[in-house]
Protein backbone atom coordinates (compact mmCIF):
# COMPACT_ATOMS: atom_id res chain seq x y z
CA UNK A 1 0.00 0.00 0.00
CA UNK A 2 1.19 3.53 -0.63
CA UNK A 3 2.85 5.27 1.96
CA UNK A 4 0.66 7.88 3.80
CA UNK A 5 3.05 11.22 4.42
CA UNK A 6 1.93 13.57 6.75
CA UNK A 7 0.54 17.17 6.30
CA UNK A 8 0.30 17.69 9.88
CA UNK A 9 2.90 19.86 11.84
CA UNK A 10 5.94 18.54 12.64
CA UNK A 11 5.60 18.50 16.53
CA UNK A 12 2.67 15.02 15.65
CA UNK A 13 4.18 13.33 18.60
CA UNK A 14 0.81 11.73 19.95
CA UNK A 15 2.19 9.24 22.59
CA UNK A 16 4.18 6.34 23.38
CA UNK A 17 3.83 2.47 23.43
CA UNK A 18 4.12 1.10 26.86
CA UNK A 19 3.75 -2.45 26.09
CA UNK A 20 2.95 -5.09 23.50
CA UNK A 21 0.83 -7.85 24.76
CA UNK A 22 -0.07 -11.11 23.37
CA UNK A 23 -1.82 -14.20 24.11
CA UNK A 24 -3.26 -17.53 22.22
CA UNK A 25 -6.53 -19.13 23.40
CA UNK A 26 -7.06 -21.38 26.26
CA UNK A 27 -9.92 -22.76 27.97
CA UNK A 28 -10.74 -20.84 31.44
CA UNK A 29 -13.31 -22.50 33.69
CA UNK A 30 -16.17 -20.13 34.06
CA UNK A 31 -19.58 -20.87 35.94
CA UNK A 32 -18.93 -24.70 35.37
CA UNK A 33 -18.40 -24.19 31.90
CA UNK A 34 -14.78 -24.06 29.83
CA UNK A 35 -14.62 -20.55 27.96
CA UNK A 36 -12.33 -20.59 25.13
CA UNK A 37 -10.63 -17.11 25.17
CA UNK A 38 -7.12 -15.30 24.86
CA UNK A 39 -8.34 -12.10 26.81
CA UNK A 40 -5.09 -12.89 29.08
CA UNK A 41 -2.56 -11.07 27.58
CA UNK A 42 1.35 -11.25 28.97
CA UNK A 43 3.83 -8.17 27.69
CA UNK A 44 6.63 -9.15 25.41
CA UNK A 45 9.95 -8.19 25.57
CA UNK A 46 11.92 -6.08 22.51
CA UNK A 47 10.74 -5.79 19.28
CA UNK A 48 7.97 -7.85 17.56
CA UNK A 49 6.29 -8.22 13.74
CA UNK A 50 3.43 -6.53 13.46
CA UNK A 51 1.39 -8.53 10.08
CA UNK A 52 -1.99 -8.01 8.76
CA UNK A 53 -3.54 -9.60 10.66
CA UNK A 54 -2.33 -9.90 13.93
CA UNK A 55 0.82 -9.76 16.43
CA UNK A 56 3.07 -12.44 16.30
CA UNK A 57 2.55 -14.33 18.78
CA UNK A 58 -1.70 -13.39 19.45
CA UNK A 59 -4.51 -14.97 18.76
CA UNK A 60 -8.36 -14.73 19.12
CA UNK A 61 -10.82 -17.50 20.70
CA UNK A 62 -13.76 -15.95 18.71
CA UNK A 63 -13.25 -15.04 15.70
CA UNK A 64 -16.89 -13.78 14.83
CA UNK A 65 -16.13 -11.77 17.27
CA UNK A 66 -12.95 -10.43 17.66
CA UNK A 67 -10.15 -10.46 15.01
CA UNK A 68 -9.74 -9.55 11.28
CA UNK A 69 -8.06 -7.42 9.06
CA UNK A 70 -10.62 -4.23 11.12
CA UNK A 71 -9.82 -5.80 14.30
CA UNK A 72 -5.77 -6.14 13.91
CA UNK A 73 -4.54 -4.85 17.11
CA UNK A 74 -6.76 -3.67 20.22
CA UNK A 75 -5.08 -0.37 21.76
CA UNK A 76 -5.76 0.99 25.35
CA UNK A 77 -4.58 3.87 27.00
CA UNK A 78 -2.61 3.92 30.84
CA UNK A 79 -4.93 6.96 31.51
CA UNK A 80 -7.81 4.36 30.97
CA UNK A 81 -5.83 2.45 33.50
CA UNK A 82 -5.47 4.94 36.46
CA UNK A 83 -8.93 6.20 35.77
CA UNK A 84 -10.28 2.16 37.05
CA UNK A 85 -7.93 2.12 39.55
CA UNK A 86 -9.24 4.65 41.02
CA UNK A 87 -13.56 3.92 40.36
CA UNK A 88 -13.03 0.20 40.66
CA UNK A 89 -10.56 0.74 44.32
CA UNK A 90 -8.15 -1.68 42.69
CA UNK A 91 -4.03 -1.55 42.38
CA UNK A 92 -4.08 -5.09 40.96
CA UNK A 93 -3.64 -4.48 37.45
CA UNK A 94 -0.74 -5.34 35.15
CA UNK A 95 -0.15 -4.75 31.26
CA UNK A 96 -2.48 -6.33 29.22
CA UNK A 97 -5.20 -6.61 31.73
CA UNK A 98 -7.87 -5.12 29.75
CA UNK A 99 -6.97 -7.63 26.97
CA UNK A 100 -5.59 -5.41 24.73
CA UNK A 101 -2.07 -5.71 22.66
CA UNK A 102 -0.86 -2.51 22.65
CA UNK A 103 -0.97 -0.25 26.38
CA UNK A 104 0.16 3.16 25.18
CA UNK A 105 0.62 6.84 26.62
CA UNK A 106 -2.31 9.18 25.08
CA UNK A 107 -4.20 8.25 21.94
CA UNK A 108 -7.57 9.44 24.85
CA UNK A 109 -10.76 7.85 23.62
CA UNK A 110 -12.17 11.38 23.28
CA UNK A 111 -9.55 12.70 21.08
CA UNK A 112 -8.53 9.63 18.87
CA UNK A 113 -10.92 9.97 15.81
CA UNK A 114 -11.84 6.62 13.40
CA UNK A 115 -9.77 6.98 10.49
CA UNK A 116 -6.80 8.46 11.98
CA UNK A 117 -3.38 6.93 10.98
CA UNK A 118 -0.27 7.08 13.31
CA UNK A 119 3.20 5.41 12.61
CA UNK A 120 4.33 3.42 15.44
CA UNK A 121 7.81 1.82 14.49
CA UNK A 122 7.78 1.07 11.20
CA UNK A 123 4.28 0.22 11.36
CA UNK A 124 1.51 2.18 9.43
CA UNK A 125 -2.05 2.10 11.81
CA UNK A 126 -5.23 3.33 10.85
CA UNK A 127 -8.18 3.44 13.39
CA UNK A 128 -11.20 1.65 12.27
CA UNK A 129 -13.42 1.47 15.29
CA UNK A 130 -14.16 1.31 18.85
CA UNK A 131 -13.93 -2.31 21.31
CA UNK A 132 -16.76 -4.31 20.71
CA UNK A 133 -17.24 -5.52 24.56
CA UNK A 134 -18.23 -8.89 25.85
CA UNK A 135 -18.54 -11.06 28.80
CA UNK A 136 -14.98 -12.09 28.48
CA UNK A 137 -13.53 -8.80 29.95
CA UNK A 138 -15.97 -9.14 32.80
CA UNK A 139 -14.47 -12.41 33.49
CA UNK A 140 -10.26 -10.91 33.22
CA UNK A 141 -11.28 -7.80 35.31
CA UNK A 142 -13.35 -9.83 38.07
CA UNK A 143 -15.77 -7.35 37.68
CA UNK A 144 -18.78 -9.20 35.43
CA UNK A 145 -20.33 -5.68 34.97
CA UNK A 146 -16.94 -4.16 33.05
CA UNK A 147 -18.90 -4.77 29.53
CA UNK A 148 -21.28 -2.19 30.61
CA UNK A 149 -19.13 -0.01 32.28
CA UNK A 150 -16.47 0.83 29.37
CA UNK A 151 -19.55 1.71 27.50
CA UNK A 152 -21.20 4.10 29.95
CA UNK A 153 -18.25 5.35 31.11
CA UNK A 154 -16.89 6.55 27.25
CA UNK A 155 -13.44 4.58 27.55
CA UNK A 156 -13.88 1.35 25.37
CA UNK A 157 -10.68 1.65 23.89
CA UNK A 158 -9.99 0.82 19.96
CA UNK A 159 -8.71 -1.46 17.17
CA UNK A 160 -6.37 -0.71 14.50
CA UNK A 161 -6.29 -1.74 11.33
CA UNK A 162 -2.69 -2.75 9.86
CA UNK A 163 -1.45 -0.16 6.15
CA UNK A 164 2.09 -0.91 6.36
CA UNK A 165 3.33 -4.30 8.23
CA UNK A 166 6.74 -3.45 9.82
CA UNK A 167 7.96 -3.75 13.64
CA UNK A 168 7.52 -2.21 16.43
CA UNK A 169 8.67 -2.08 20.49
CA UNK A 170 8.13 -0.87 23.58
CA UNK A 171 9.09 2.76 24.00
CA UNK A 172 8.36 3.66 20.23
CA UNK A 173 6.65 6.74 19.67
CA UNK A 174 3.38 6.99 18.26
CA UNK A 175 3.07 9.75 15.74
CA UNK A 176 -0.07 10.83 13.82
CA UNK A 177 0.68 11.12 9.98
CA UNK A 178 -3.09 11.69 8.81
CA UNK A 179 -6.37 12.69 10.41
CA UNK A 180 -9.78 11.11 9.75
CA UNK A 181 -12.02 12.77 7.58
CA UNK A 182 -15.24 13.88 9.69
CA UNK A 183 -13.65 14.38 12.85
CA UNK A 184 -15.52 11.22 14.82
CA UNK A 185 -13.58 10.22 17.49
CA UNK A 186 -13.70 6.59 19.66
CA UNK A 187 -15.78 7.82 22.06
CA UNK A 188 -18.43 9.14 20.23
CA UNK A 189 -18.89 6.78 17.20
CA UNK A 190 -19.31 3.69 20.43
CA UNK A 191 -22.12 5.93 21.98
CA UNK A 192 -23.94 6.37 18.85
CA UNK A 193 -24.31 2.50 18.97
CA UNK A 194 -24.49 1.89 22.36
CA UNK A 195 -26.46 4.56 24.31
CA UNK A 196 -29.66 6.30 23.85
CA UNK A 197 -30.60 9.59 21.44
CA UNK A 198 -27.84 9.42 19.15
CA UNK A 199 -27.32 12.76 17.34
CA UNK A 200 -28.76 12.26 13.66
CA UNK A 201 -25.92 14.67 12.39
CA UNK A 202 -23.46 12.92 13.91
CA UNK A 203 -24.68 9.11 12.55
CA UNK A 204 -25.37 10.43 9.03
CA UNK A 205 -20.99 12.01 9.32
CA UNK A 206 -19.95 8.75 10.53
CA UNK A 207 -20.98 6.96 7.74
CA UNK A 208 -19.18 8.92 5.47
CA UNK A 209 -15.85 7.42 7.17
CA UNK A 210 -14.37 4.86 4.66
CA UNK A 211 -11.82 3.81 7.50
CA UNK A 212 -14.94 2.72 9.61
CA UNK A 213 -15.44 -1.03 9.70
CA UNK A 214 -18.03 -2.48 7.66
CA UNK A 215 -20.35 -4.08 10.43
CA UNK A 216 -20.45 -0.55 12.59
CA UNK A 217 -21.48 1.07 9.38
CA UNK A 218 -24.44 -1.35 8.84
CA UNK A 219 -25.32 -1.22 12.80
CA UNK A 220 -25.31 2.57 12.15
CA UNK A 221 -27.24 2.62 9.06
CA UNK A 222 -30.08 0.52 10.44
CA UNK A 223 -29.74 3.62 13.65
CA UNK A 224 -30.19 6.63 11.30
CA UNK A 225 -33.44 4.97 9.54
CA UNK A 226 -35.02 3.47 12.20
CA UNK A 227 -38.88 4.45 12.43
CA UNK A 228 -38.56 6.11 15.98
CA UNK A 229 -42.50 4.68 16.91
CA UNK A 230 -40.73 1.37 17.11
CA UNK A 231 -38.07 2.06 19.82
CA UNK A 232 -35.05 -0.27 20.61
CA UNK A 233 -31.80 -0.20 18.71
CA UNK A 234 -32.16 -1.92 15.24
CA UNK A 235 -28.29 -1.16 15.01
CA UNK A 236 -27.79 -4.57 17.58
CA UNK A 237 -30.49 -6.84 17.31
CA UNK A 238 -32.72 -7.86 14.01
CA UNK A 239 -35.92 -6.05 13.77
CA UNK A 240 -38.48 -8.05 15.52
CA UNK A 241 -41.32 -6.03 14.60
CA UNK A 242 -43.41 -2.95 15.60
CA UNK A 243 -44.78 -3.41 19.35
CA UNK A 244 -47.74 -5.65 19.95
CA UNK A 245 -51.09 -4.07 19.93
CA UNK A 246 -52.14 -5.69 23.52
CA UNK A 247 -50.06 -6.54 26.76
CA UNK A 248 -50.28 -9.75 27.42
CA UNK A 249 -53.25 -11.67 26.66
CA UNK A 250 -56.74 -11.05 25.33
CA UNK A 251 -59.46 -13.32 25.24
CA UNK A 252 -60.80 -14.56 21.74
CA UNK A 253 -63.95 -16.43 19.90
CA UNK A 254 -62.98 -18.85 17.67
CA UNK A 255 -65.20 -17.87 14.69
CA UNK A 256 -64.49 -20.96 12.47
CA UNK A 257 -62.50 -24.09 12.79
CA UNK A 258 -61.70 -25.42 8.52
CA UNK A 259 -60.18 -28.64 8.32
CA UNK A 260 -57.25 -27.86 5.30
CA UNK A 261 -55.74 -31.27 5.07
CA UNK A 262 -55.58 -35.11 6.84
CA UNK A 263 -53.64 -33.38 9.71
CA UNK A 264 -54.14 -29.73 9.75
CA UNK A 265 -56.81 -27.14 10.93
CA UNK A 266 -57.74 -23.53 10.95
CA UNK A 267 -58.84 -21.64 13.94
CA UNK A 268 -60.20 -18.16 12.96
CA UNK A 269 -60.32 -15.95 16.35
CA UNK A 270 -62.66 -12.80 16.49
CA UNK A 271 -63.30 -10.19 18.82
CA UNK A 272 -65.85 -10.67 21.52
CA UNK A 273 -69.33 -9.08 21.53
CA UNK A 274 -67.73 -6.58 24.22
CA UNK A 275 -65.61 -5.21 21.75
CA UNK A 276 -68.89 -3.85 19.56
CA UNK A 277 -67.74 -5.69 16.67
CA UNK A 278 -64.43 -3.94 16.21
CA UNK A 279 -61.76 -5.62 14.13
CA UNK A 280 -58.89 -7.01 15.57
CA UNK A 281 -55.64 -4.92 15.10
CA UNK A 282 -54.02 -5.85 11.89
CA UNK A 283 -51.54 -8.52 11.79
CA UNK A 284 -48.47 -8.18 9.77
CA UNK A 285 -48.04 -10.83 6.83
CA UNK A 286 -45.56 -13.27 8.73
CA UNK A 287 -46.29 -12.62 12.21
CA UNK A 288 -47.17 -14.87 15.26
CA UNK A 289 -49.56 -15.19 17.85
CA UNK A 290 -49.10 -17.23 21.19
CA UNK A 291 -52.36 -19.40 22.69
CA UNK A 292 -52.75 -19.59 26.48
CA UNK A 293 -55.03 -22.57 27.08
CA UNK A 294 -55.82 -26.02 29.37
CA UNK A 295 -56.85 -29.05 27.93
CA UNK A 296 -58.07 -30.01 30.82
CA UNK A 297 -60.26 -28.01 33.32
CA UNK A 298 -57.66 -28.63 36.24
CA UNK A 299 -54.41 -29.20 34.07
CA UNK A 300 -51.48 -27.10 33.59
CA UNK A 301 -51.61 -23.41 31.78
CA UNK A 302 -50.25 -24.54 28.36
CA UNK A 303 -48.80 -21.69 25.97
CA UNK A 304 -47.47 -22.45 22.48
CA UNK A 305 -47.15 -19.88 19.33
CA UNK A 306 -48.65 -20.15 16.03
CA UNK A 307 -48.08 -18.23 12.64
CA UNK A 308 -51.27 -16.29 11.56
CA UNK A 309 -51.75 -17.80 8.23
CA UNK A 310 -55.06 -15.75 7.01
CA UNK A 311 -55.19 -12.08 5.43
CA UNK A 312 -53.57 -9.50 6.98
CA UNK A 313 -55.81 -6.53 8.18
CA UNK A 314 -59.09 -8.99 8.08
CA UNK A 315 -61.47 -8.86 10.96
CA UNK A 316 -60.25 -12.13 12.39
CA UNK A 317 -56.91 -13.75 13.30
CA UNK A 318 -56.28 -17.20 11.51
CA UNK A 319 -53.75 -19.70 12.84
CA UNK A 320 -53.89 -22.88 11.23
CA UNK A 321 -52.18 -26.06 13.41
CA UNK A 322 -50.75 -29.32 12.28
CA UNK A 323 -51.85 -32.07 14.61
CA UNK A 324 -47.90 -33.76 15.93
CA UNK A 325 -47.88 -37.23 17.62
CA UNK A 326 -47.82 -37.18 21.07
CA UNK A 327 -48.51 -33.24 20.87
CA UNK A 328 -50.97 -32.46 23.62
CA UNK A 329 -51.99 -28.83 22.74
CA UNK A 330 -51.98 -29.55 19.00
CA UNK A 331 -54.24 -32.82 19.55
CA UNK A 332 -56.42 -30.43 21.58
CA UNK A 333 -57.15 -27.69 19.35
CA UNK A 334 -57.29 -30.34 15.75
CA UNK A 335 -60.16 -32.15 17.90
CA UNK A 336 -61.65 -30.53 20.77
CA UNK A 337 -61.88 -26.62 19.89
CA UNK A 338 -64.82 -25.57 18.02
CA UNK A 339 -66.57 -22.38 16.60
CA UNK A 340 -67.88 -20.33 19.78
CA UNK A 341 -65.17 -21.44 21.91
CA UNK A 342 -63.21 -18.80 23.58
CA UNK A 343 -59.43 -18.79 23.93
CA UNK A 344 -57.08 -15.96 25.56
CA UNK A 345 -54.80 -14.78 22.65
CA UNK A 346 -51.89 -12.37 22.71
CA UNK A 347 -51.12 -9.55 20.08
CA UNK A 348 -49.64 -10.74 16.78
CA UNK A 349 -45.53 -9.67 17.17
CA UNK A 350 -42.47 -10.85 15.70
CA UNK A 351 -40.06 -9.72 13.15
CA UNK A 352 -40.50 -12.51 10.31
CA UNK A 353 -42.52 -9.55 8.09
CA UNK A 354 -43.01 -9.38 4.48
CA UNK A 355 -40.61 -6.67 3.29
CA UNK A 356 -41.75 -3.54 0.88
CA UNK A 357 -40.02 -2.59 -2.49
CA UNK A 358 -39.93 -3.92 -6.13
CA UNK A 359 -37.44 -6.81 -5.92
CA UNK A 360 -39.11 -10.50 -6.74
CA UNK A 361 -40.20 -12.34 -3.58
CA UNK A 362 -39.67 -16.10 -3.34
CA UNK A 363 -41.90 -17.95 -0.78
CA UNK A 364 -40.36 -20.96 0.02
CA UNK A 365 -41.95 -23.58 2.56
CA UNK A 366 -42.37 -26.88 3.80
CA UNK A 367 -45.34 -28.48 5.82
CA UNK A 368 -46.87 -26.26 7.96
CA UNK A 369 -44.27 -24.09 7.37
CA UNK A 370 -46.28 -22.99 4.45
CA UNK A 371 -48.49 -20.82 7.54
CA UNK A 372 -46.55 -17.54 7.57
CA UNK A 373 -45.51 -16.90 3.84
CA UNK A 374 -49.17 -18.01 2.86
CA UNK A 375 -49.91 -14.76 4.98
CA UNK A 376 -47.02 -12.74 2.89
CA UNK A 377 -49.32 -14.40 -0.31
CA UNK A 378 -52.75 -12.90 1.06
CA UNK A 379 -51.02 -9.47 1.24
CA UNK A 380 -49.41 -9.67 -1.77
CA UNK A 381 -52.89 -10.80 -3.83
CA UNK A 382 -54.64 -8.11 -2.15
CA UNK A 383 -52.12 -5.23 -3.06
CA UNK A 384 -52.36 -7.02 -6.51
CA UNK A 385 -48.62 -6.72 -6.60
CA UNK A 386 -46.72 -6.87 -9.78
CA UNK A 387 -43.46 -8.04 -8.18
CA UNK A 388 -42.27 -11.34 -9.42
CA UNK A 389 -43.38 -14.12 -6.98
CA UNK A 390 -42.93 -17.33 -6.51
CA UNK A 391 -44.70 -20.06 -4.08
CA UNK A 392 -42.39 -23.01 -3.82
CA UNK A 393 -43.52 -25.59 -1.44
CA UNK A 394 -42.61 -28.87 -0.31
CA UNK A 395 -45.03 -31.49 1.25
CA UNK A 396 -45.14 -35.51 1.72
CA UNK A 397 -48.09 -36.12 -0.82
CA UNK A 398 -51.48 -34.61 -1.31
CA UNK A 399 -53.50 -35.35 1.62
CA UNK A 400 -50.31 -33.49 3.82
CA UNK A 401 -50.51 -30.66 1.67
CA UNK A 402 -52.68 -28.24 2.81
CA UNK A 403 -53.73 -24.68 1.50
CA UNK A 404 -53.22 -26.07 -2.34
CA UNK A 405 -56.47 -24.22 -3.46
CA UNK A 406 -56.17 -21.65 -1.52
CA UNK A 407 -53.14 -20.70 -2.91
CA UNK A 408 -53.42 -21.31 -6.69
CA UNK A 409 -56.19 -18.89 -6.21
CA UNK A 410 -54.27 -16.44 -4.18
CA UNK A 411 -51.66 -16.57 -6.83
CA UNK A 412 -54.09 -16.76 -9.87
CA UNK A 413 -54.55 -12.66 -9.30
CA UNK A 414 -50.82 -11.80 -9.53
CA UNK A 415 -49.61 -10.76 -12.72
CA UNK A 416 -46.12 -12.63 -11.78
CA UNK A 417 -46.84 -15.14 -9.75
CA UNK A 418 -45.31 -18.88 -10.64
CA UNK A 419 -45.44 -21.81 -8.45
CA UNK A 420 -43.98 -25.09 -8.23
CA UNK A 421 -44.64 -27.85 -5.73
CA UNK A 422 -42.47 -30.53 -4.69
CA UNK A 423 -43.95 -34.35 -3.39
CA UNK A 424 -41.09 -36.08 -1.89
CA UNK A 425 -43.38 -39.44 -1.99
CA UNK A 426 -46.16 -39.01 -3.93
CA UNK A 427 -49.37 -41.41 -3.94
CA UNK A 428 -50.27 -43.33 -6.63
CA UNK A 429 -53.20 -41.15 -6.80
CA UNK A 430 -51.35 -37.70 -6.67
CA UNK A 431 -51.07 -36.34 -10.13
CA UNK A 432 -48.05 -35.16 -11.60
CA UNK A 433 -48.97 -31.81 -13.22
CA UNK A 434 -52.00 -31.09 -11.54
CA UNK A 435 -51.12 -31.72 -7.64
CA UNK A 436 -47.72 -31.51 -7.85
CA UNK A 437 -44.80 -30.13 -10.28
CA UNK A 438 -41.73 -32.60 -9.54
CA UNK A 439 -40.41 -35.37 -6.95
CA UNK A 440 -38.13 -34.76 -4.55
CA UNK A 441 -37.33 -31.91 -1.82
CA UNK A 442 -37.39 -27.94 -1.99
CA UNK A 443 -33.46 -26.73 -2.23
CA UNK A 444 -31.08 -24.77 -4.29
CA UNK A 445 -30.26 -26.80 -7.24
CA UNK A 446 -33.88 -26.27 -7.84
CA UNK A 447 -34.39 -22.99 -7.35
CA UNK A 448 -31.45 -22.87 -10.32
CA UNK A 449 -33.34 -25.34 -12.37
CA UNK A 450 -36.73 -22.97 -12.40
CA UNK A 451 -34.23 -19.75 -13.39
CA UNK A 452 -35.31 -18.15 -9.69
CA UNK A 453 -33.07 -14.89 -9.45
CA UNK A 454 -30.47 -14.72 -6.59
CA UNK A 455 -31.66 -10.84 -6.33
CA UNK A 456 -34.55 -11.70 -4.84
CA UNK A 457 -35.70 -11.60 -0.85
CA UNK A 458 -36.34 -15.13 0.27
CA UNK A 459 -38.82 -15.67 2.86
CA UNK A 460 -38.00 -19.11 4.63
CA UNK A 461 -40.21 -21.69 6.79
CA UNK A 462 -40.70 -24.97 7.59
CA UNK A 463 -38.64 -28.30 10.13
CA UNK A 464 -35.04 -26.75 11.23
CA UNK A 465 -33.51 -29.39 8.85
CA UNK A 466 -35.61 -27.60 6.12
CA UNK A 467 -34.43 -24.05 6.69
CA UNK A 468 -30.98 -25.12 7.77
CA UNK A 469 -29.87 -27.09 4.75
CA UNK A 470 -31.99 -24.49 2.17
CA UNK A 471 -30.41 -21.13 3.92
CA UNK A 472 -26.71 -22.83 3.35
CA UNK A 473 -27.54 -23.63 0.05
CA UNK A 474 -28.81 -20.22 -0.94
CA UNK A 475 -25.86 -18.98 0.52
CA UNK A 476 -23.78 -21.24 -1.59
CA UNK A 477 -26.18 -20.28 -4.60
CA UNK A 478 -25.32 -16.86 -4.12
CA UNK A 479 -28.27 -15.49 -2.25
CA UNK A 480 -26.85 -12.55 -0.17
CA UNK A 481 -27.30 -13.23 4.30
CA UNK A 482 -29.32 -9.99 4.11
CA UNK A 483 -31.75 -11.65 1.42
CA UNK A 484 -32.30 -15.06 3.52
CA UNK A 485 -35.30 -14.30 6.20
CA UNK A 486 -36.24 -17.26 8.12
CA UNK A 487 -39.06 -18.30 10.47
CA UNK A 488 -38.27 -20.74 13.05
CA UNK A 489 -40.51 -22.70 14.95
CA UNK A 490 -39.54 -23.78 18.41
CA UNK A 491 -36.62 -22.27 19.86
CA UNK A 492 -33.86 -20.40 17.94
CA UNK A 493 -30.60 -22.04 17.89
CA UNK A 494 -28.11 -20.89 20.83
CA UNK A 495 -25.59 -17.97 20.85
CA UNK A 496 -23.03 -18.66 23.85
CA UNK A 497 -20.14 -16.81 22.16
CA UNK A 498 -16.57 -19.11 23.55
CA UNK A 499 -18.30 -21.80 24.81
CA UNK A 500 -18.60 -25.03 22.64
CA UNK A 501 -22.45 -26.02 21.62
CA UNK A 502 -23.46 -29.09 23.95
CA UNK A 503 -25.05 -31.89 22.35
CA UNK A 504 -29.05 -31.13 22.94
CA UNK A 505 -30.92 -31.63 25.69
CA UNK A 506 -34.83 -31.56 26.64
CA UNK A 507 -35.41 -28.50 28.67
CA UNK A 508 -36.06 -29.10 32.13
CA UNK A 509 -37.32 -27.38 35.43
CA UNK A 510 -33.93 -26.01 37.56
CA UNK A 511 -32.28 -28.84 39.53
CA UNK A 512 -32.51 -28.26 43.60
CA UNK A 513 -35.26 -27.03 45.45
CA UNK A 514 -38.29 -25.78 43.15
CA UNK A 515 -38.72 -21.75 43.07
CA UNK A 516 -41.61 -19.96 45.07
CA UNK A 517 -41.57 -16.66 42.91
CA UNK A 518 -43.67 -15.81 40.02
CA UNK A 519 -44.52 -18.88 37.21
CA UNK A 520 -42.06 -18.35 34.11
CA UNK A 521 -43.09 -19.70 31.11
CA UNK A 522 -40.72 -20.23 28.16
CA UNK A 523 -43.20 -20.01 25.86
CA UNK A 524 -40.75 -21.75 22.19
CA UNK A 525 -40.08 -24.06 24.58
CA UNK A 526 -43.02 -25.41 26.55
CA UNK A 527 -41.65 -24.85 30.02
CA UNK A 528 -43.13 -23.25 32.78
CA UNK A 529 -41.08 -22.99 36.10
CA UNK A 530 -41.37 -20.92 39.51
CA UNK A 531 -38.63 -17.97 39.66
CA UNK A 532 -36.09 -18.64 42.29
CA UNK A 533 -34.03 -16.02 44.06
CA UNK A 534 -30.93 -17.74 43.65
CA UNK A 535 -31.12 -16.96 39.73
CA UNK A 536 -29.43 -13.15 39.60
CA UNK A 537 -31.62 -13.10 35.96
CA UNK A 538 -34.21 -14.72 33.77
CA UNK A 539 -31.02 -15.55 31.84
CA UNK A 540 -29.60 -17.48 34.36
CA UNK A 541 -32.50 -19.52 35.06
CA UNK A 542 -33.08 -19.89 30.94
CA UNK A 543 -29.71 -22.01 31.27
CA UNK A 544 -30.56 -23.98 34.35
CA UNK A 545 -33.55 -25.01 32.50
CA UNK A 546 -31.12 -25.87 29.21
CA UNK A 547 -33.77 -22.98 27.37
CA UNK A 548 -31.66 -22.71 23.96
CA UNK A 549 -30.56 -18.58 24.74
CA UNK A 550 -28.61 -15.96 23.22
CA UNK A 551 -26.26 -13.83 24.91
CA UNK A 552 -22.71 -12.08 24.48
CA UNK A 553 -22.56 -8.91 27.14
CA UNK A 554 -24.81 -10.36 30.01
CA UNK A 555 -24.62 -6.76 31.36
CA UNK A 556 -27.41 -5.19 29.10
CA UNK A 557 -25.29 -3.28 26.42
CA UNK A 558 -25.25 -5.81 23.44
CA UNK A 559 -29.12 -6.67 23.44
CA UNK A 560 -28.15 -10.39 21.70
CA UNK A 561 -30.22 -11.59 24.44
CA UNK A 562 -33.13 -9.45 23.45
CA UNK A 563 -36.75 -11.12 23.04
CA UNK A 564 -40.03 -10.74 23.42
CA UNK A 565 -42.02 -10.35 26.81
CA UNK A 566 -45.11 -12.23 25.70
CA UNK A 567 -46.96 -10.83 28.83
CA UNK A 568 -46.11 -10.05 32.95
CA UNK A 569 -43.44 -7.54 33.89
CA UNK A 570 -39.62 -7.58 35.18
CA UNK A 571 -36.84 -5.48 36.40
CA UNK A 572 -33.94 -4.23 35.42
CA UNK A 573 -30.59 -4.62 37.38
CA UNK A 574 -28.81 -3.23 36.28
CA UNK A 575 -30.66 -0.92 34.01
CA UNK A 576 -29.94 -1.56 30.45
CA UNK A 577 -27.56 1.25 28.69
CA UNK A 578 -30.52 1.50 26.00
CA UNK A 579 -33.55 -0.12 26.94
CA UNK A 580 -34.79 -2.64 24.47
CA UNK A 581 -38.01 -2.06 21.82
CA UNK A 582 -41.61 -2.30 23.52
CA UNK A 583 -42.88 -5.69 24.33
CA UNK A 584 -39.19 -7.04 24.61
CA UNK A 585 -36.85 -7.49 27.40
CA UNK A 586 -33.04 -7.96 27.92
CA UNK A 587 -32.83 -11.38 29.77
CA UNK A 588 -29.37 -11.11 30.83
CA UNK A 589 -29.70 -7.95 33.68
CA UNK A 590 -34.27 -8.56 34.08
CA UNK A 591 -35.76 -10.79 37.38
CA UNK A 592 -39.59 -10.95 37.28
CA UNK A 593 -41.61 -8.69 39.07
CA UNK A 594 -44.67 -10.98 38.18
CA UNK A 595 -45.97 -13.83 36.37
CA UNK A 596 -44.26 -13.52 32.75
CA UNK A 597 -44.43 -15.32 29.56
CA UNK A 598 -40.57 -14.77 27.23
CA UNK A 599 -40.44 -16.03 23.98
CA UNK A 600 -38.01 -18.49 24.70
Amino acid sequence: MERVESDLPTNNLMGRLLSINVGLPRDVPWKGEKVHTAIWKQPVQGGIAVRRLNVDGDGQGDLAGHGGEHRAVMVYQMDAYRYWEGQLGRNDFSFGQFGENFTVDGLPDNEVCIGDRYRIGSVLFEVTQPRVTCYRVGIRMAEPSMAALLVSHHRPGFYFRVLEEGEVGPGDEIKKVAEGPEGITVAEIDALLYLPNPARDQLERSLRVPALSQGWKTSLKAIAEQNTSEGGNPGLTASRGPPPAWPGFRPLRVARADREAADVVSLSFEQMDGAGGAPLPSALPGQFLVLRLRTTPNGPMLLRNYSVSGMPGARTYRVSVKRETNGLVSSYLCEDVHAGDILDVSAPRGGFILGSGEAPVVLLSAGIGATPVLAMLHSLSSAASRREVWWIYGARNRAEHPFAKESRGLLQTLPNGRSHIVYSKPDSADKLGADYDSVGHVDAPLLDRLGVTRDADFYLCGPPSFLRDLAAGLKAWGAGPAQIHQEIFGPESPITPGIAPSSHVPVHAPTGEPGTGPQISFTRSGLTVRWNSRFSSLLELAEACDVPVRWSCRTGVCHTCECGLIGGAVKYQPDPLEPPAAGNILICCSTPSADAEVDL
